[in-house]
């Protein structure tokens, strides 16, 4: 009876370390990423909006929108410099849940519904239109947008996007991260421990075959992700991505909208034979152009060559000669 009532001493001493280190962590993750842009409540949640203005002319707005498991810096890092070096006012969002930026419920998780708060927050903000650059998740957002909200959207550039139904489903945790009661030990527990010791190998395939940049995991603010409430957030996006884009995509067709795709050969995470050839398929005029060597994160591993695609989308929104639909980039 001693050695039970050891053993579940051990256990409850051990849950409870557990517990503690992942909200001493949290806290320490907040302090250490706080929210450095404005916080625009629109009545019914806030959005966590973070701008660049343009050091030379304005040519108007690029709206960053950041994939799953990230926040506004990752799309701010790679091109918003790049941008306002330009003259574009490069204005970055935490999407509904993620960063800074709060969310109501699950309803929440569909693109649709994100893109709608967005465009409700940045009218709020001052800007009623927009070159929409989104990348992986947020692609379905983007493709969104352009249906429902054509008018702010001036022109879409989509980053190695997710927008059409893929074989199979996603990554175990993300599941067991939504499921009622299990999830909450999962997310409180374990999560924080577990994404602290993994983080680098995510990265890591997350750009394979090449390398990430320097400091990624602290420049791009990553380890927020892991605070439990951002984390539900983030399954539930992934989880519901699926049935949204499998109802979503029979649509594409009807978008009018300039549509550039940058995608990487060698993307591991998104099937860029669905998803990119799917949109450069399905939207009339779409670009798509294929990056040799590069994986999911084209933005920072041939942000050139992102930035030409925002060019190329700017053009055409005001009138330029159309271009051929599909355009493979040189070795």
């Amino acid at each position: 009876m001693n050695a039970v009532w050891l053993a579940l001493t051990a256990l409850f001493c051990f849950a409870g370390a557990l517990f503690l280190f992942t909200h001493s962590r949290t806290r320490q993750i907040e302090a250490r990423f706080p929210a450095v842009g404005v916080l625009v409540d629109t009545g019914g949640g806030v959005l966590h909006i973070v701008e660049q203005a343009p050091v030379a002319p304005e040519r108007g707005a690029v709206l960053l929108v950041h994939g799953a498991s990230g926040n506004h810096a990752d799309m701010m890092v790679a091109l918003g410099p790049r941008l306002a070096a330009l003259g574009f006012r490069a204005i970055a969002i935490d999407r509904p849940g993620h960063g800074w930026s709060s969310r109501s419920g699950r309803h929440h998780s569909s693109p649709a519904r994100q893109a709608a708060f967005i465009r409700e927050a940045l009218a709020c903000h001052g800007v009623s239109q927009a070159i929409v650059v989104v990348h992986s998740w947020a692609g379905a957002l983007g493709l969104a947008m352009a249906l429902e909200a054509p008018e702010f959207t001036r022109a879409l550039v989509l980053l190695a996007p997710a927008t059409h139904p893929w074989p199979g489903g996603v990554s175990w945790y993300y599941p067991l991260a939504t499921t009622p009661g299990l999830g909450w030990l999962f997310r409180h527990f374990l999560v924080m421990p577990a994404g602290l010791m993994t983080m680098g190998a995510g990265v890591a395939s997350v750009f394979a075959p090449g390398a990430p940049p320097a400091h990624y995991t602290e420049t791009t603010k990553l380890p927020l992700v892991l605070r439990p409430a951002h984390f539900l957030a983030n399954a539930e996006d992934v989880v519901d991505l699926k049935p949204f884009v499998t109802q979503w995509a029979p649509r594409y067709g009807r978008i009018k909208t300039p549509t550039v795709i940058v995608t990487g050969d060698r993307d591991g995470i998104v099937y860029a034979h669905i998803h990119s050839l799917g949109c450069a398929r399905d939207i009339s005029g779409a670009v798509l152009t294929t990056i040799p060597g590069v994986g999911h994160s084209p933005h920072h591993s041939a942000p050139d060559a992102v930035i030409a695609a925002i060019i190329e989308a700017e053009r055409r929104a005001l009138g330029g000669a159309p271009v051929s639909q599909i355009a493979e980039s040189p070795a």
